[in-house]
This record gives C-alpha cells, structure tokens and sequence, in this order.
C-alpha cells in the first residue's frame, strides 16, 4: 500500500481548511480531510511569527500528489503554502476505500 499518502496543509482558518478539503473531495482528488488546529512558529519577512492555523491533513493515493499540490496553490491564501506529501501505511479496507473515492 506504498501508494497511500496524507498531504499535510497549513491554512490560516478552519473555514478556509474546509473551503480547501471540500473542493479537493468535489474533484474527487481526495477520500478525506482532517482539519484541526495547532500553533504555528516560524520566521517571516525577518520576524518570528507566533500563529494559529488549522492543519488539513488529506488521504488521497500517490498518483494524485501533483494534482492536489496543482489545486491548492491555485486556491491557497498564503505566498509559500505548506503541501506535504507524507506516504503512509493502513488497514486494507481503509486503503480501498481511499482508493475507490479518488479514482
């Protein structure tokens, strides 16, 4: 099951995370979305920023990494979005479904 991946998406709101994992589910580009919320550091523009965001974490097969990272970085609010591809294992059944729903 080498070919089931979580991509790892910080946004600036969880509406916005929604408005994200809804479009990416209607383009059938992925099976799920988790959405919650974390406390972000990072170095901005010189500065040390101290932010909330909401992390969409969205389970989709290998094979449509290029077009999910292709959508959210026509929709994303943010200059340099965050669009991680982490491979992951699973149950088979999860895996199939997976597959089914972004196929």
């Amino acid at each position: 099951m080498s070919n089931f991946v979580f991509i790892y998406i910080t946004n600036p709101s969880e509406e916005k995370a929604k408005e994200i994992a809804k479009h990416l589910i209607g383009k059938k580009l992925i099976a799920c979305g988790n959405i919650f919320p974390i406390n972000s550091l990072y170095k901005w523009k010189g500065k040390l920023e101290d932010e909330k965001e909401f992390v969409l974490l969205a389970k989709t097969i290998e094979k449509n990494f290029e077009k999910v990272k292709q959508e959210i970085e026509k929709i994303h609010p943010y200059d340099v979005p965050c669009i991680v591809k982490i491979p992951v294992n699973s149950n088979e059944k999860y895996f199939e479904w997976v597959k089914k729903e972004t196929e």
